[in-house]
């Protein structure tokens, strides 16, 4: 945890932001795997965490801004959780480490929301993300389902805070970034032919563990790098394959890290690994060339897909005007997600909030295929954290129904696409703080080039 002015110093700037009303944070409770006592391992909510800093469950938190009160509801525990659980500090011991000095038993919050209720005071929640959350919202504010109304007041407030990181936070999210890099690392040095890919996963998950770290999300360690999220494990890894990884740390506060790398099965890439690999490269520093303030993120993606778009025409798979292509969506047949995303508390930083009011300052989306898939495309500032990931795919199935369809036939070459269809995909990620005058890669570098990869095979 931060020093205990940190919590009340974003609690006091929140209470500033909103103005009025009452802020409702919903902690997250133990969820079973299959039974009651045989949990998931536990995290606590992202915002809940930066607000209060306690990562305990079975705890709730309210901010009356009218009565100027800050109240942490939870319940002691029990001789019976102190025999499964060891020593663990009072509820008021834990309130007052983060500048709390009023407790109450969980019972009485929603005694507290209808007294709140009845004389009219707003009540400011977010959205959900879990159905546990959903019920208990409904039971304590006495909604129907479906007319939940998430307060937009409370998340731009939220949004405004989270995103700008702090010193403190930026020297919490590289330690997450250098366990990663060292992730990555371990799997360069680890893969070999006749491997299955899950005996990567466990080598490189074991480093997060022994550097005390959790995973900032599920591992993706695949040689069927066409399929963006496969977290599937079971293949055996050939020689001519590419394994795709992406997974990242999470520290104990709960801040991540998230990069992903490409590396030959055996010693050396092929030659036409290599081409696609090259063209990848050369998107991904000319989206990190051109990062600094100002700068809409929109833009940086586009330079990336055209870049992409240029080095795939040079190999007579796309043809006509690379920009031309990209207005169109073409590049989306090779790049249908996003350039990257903000990381912080969440990997996909306040994703549950929504990327409209994250990513894009509520401006509208683009609801073209691949490019609706970008998470961030506002002005790029000073303090924020994100990342850099382009990468190159041929997915069978897209190229049979855009073919089918005769899509972008003008900038598609789908007669050479036929002989990529089994090169499966491959993406580069690191992490970037934008400064005041540019933008600092954080954590230890992971090599990106072909040759710093076979470096290490």
């Amino acid at each position: 945890m931060f020093a205990k002015e940190t919590y009340m110093n974003r609690r006091n700037t929140l209470k500033k932001s909103v103005g009025s009303g009452l802020l409702l944070f919903l902690g997250n409770d133990e969820s079973g795997m299959n039974y009651e006592d045989n949990t998931y391992p536990y995290r606590q909510d992202s915002s809940f965490l930066y607000f209060f800093g306690l990562p305990y469950a079975g705890l709730n938190a309210i901010i009356d801004i009218d009565e100027d009160r800050e109240i942490i509801f939870g319940d002691e525990l029990t001789i019976d959780h102190i025999v499964w659980m060891g020593t663990q500090p009072t509820l008021h011991e834990k309130a007052q480490r983060v500048g709390i000095g009023e407790t109450r038993p969980s019972a009485d919050l929603k005694a507290y929301l209808e007294k709140a209720r009845k004389k009219g005071q707003a009540i400011h929640y977010l959205p959900v993300y879990r159905a546990e959350h959903r019920l208990k919202l409904l039971d304590l504010l006495g909604i129907k389902p479906g007319t939940e109304q998430p307060s937009v007041t409370f998340i731009k407030a939220i949004v405004n805070l989270r995103n700008y990181k702090t010193a403190e936070e930026i020297v919490e999210i590289e330690r997450a970034c250098d366990v990663t890099a060292e992730m990555h690392l371990a799997a360069m040095r680890t893969l070999r032919v006749g491997m299955k890919e899950c005996e990567v996963s466990a080598a490189l998950e074991a480093v997060a563990q022994a550097h005390g770290c959790s995973l900032s999300f599920p591992t993706i360690a695949t040689v069927c790098g066409q399929t963006l999220h496969n977290h599937y494990h079971g293949h055996t890894v050939k020689e001519g394959d590419m394994l795709l990884v992406d997974a990242g740390a999470e520290t104990a506060m709960g801040y991540a890290g998230d990069m992903s790398s490409t590396i030959c099965a055996g010693k050396k890439f092929t030659s036409r690994q290599k081409e696609i690999y090259d063209i990848q490269v050369a998107s991904h520093r000319a989206a990190i060339d051109a990062l600094k303030p100002g700068v809409p993120f929109k833009e940086v993606y586009e330079l990336s897909c055209r870049v992409i778009c240029e080095g795939l025409k040079a190999l007579g798979l796309m043809k006509g005007d690379p920009a031309e292509a990209v207005a169109a969506g073409a590049h989306a047949m090779f790049f249908p997600c996003g350039l990257g995303h903000m990381m912080g508390l969440d990997v996909h930083d306040m994703e549950n909030l929504g990327e409209v009011w994250v990513g894009y300052n509520g401006e509208p989306k683009s609801t073209q295929f691949g490019r609706k898939s970008l998470r961030l495309a506002r002005p790029l500032e000073p303090g924020f954290v994100l990342t850099i990931e382009p990468g190159i795919y041929f997915i069978p199935e897209l190229i049979d129904y855009w073919k089918a369809e005769k899509r972008f036939t003008d900038f598609i070459n789908y007669d050479k696409l036929e002989s990529y269809r089994d090169f499966t995909g491959l993406r580069n990620e690191e992490d970037y703080l934008i400064t005041e005058t540019g933008a600092r890669r954080l954590g230890k570098k992971i090599p990106l080039t072909t040759e710093e990869v076979e470096a290490l095979r």
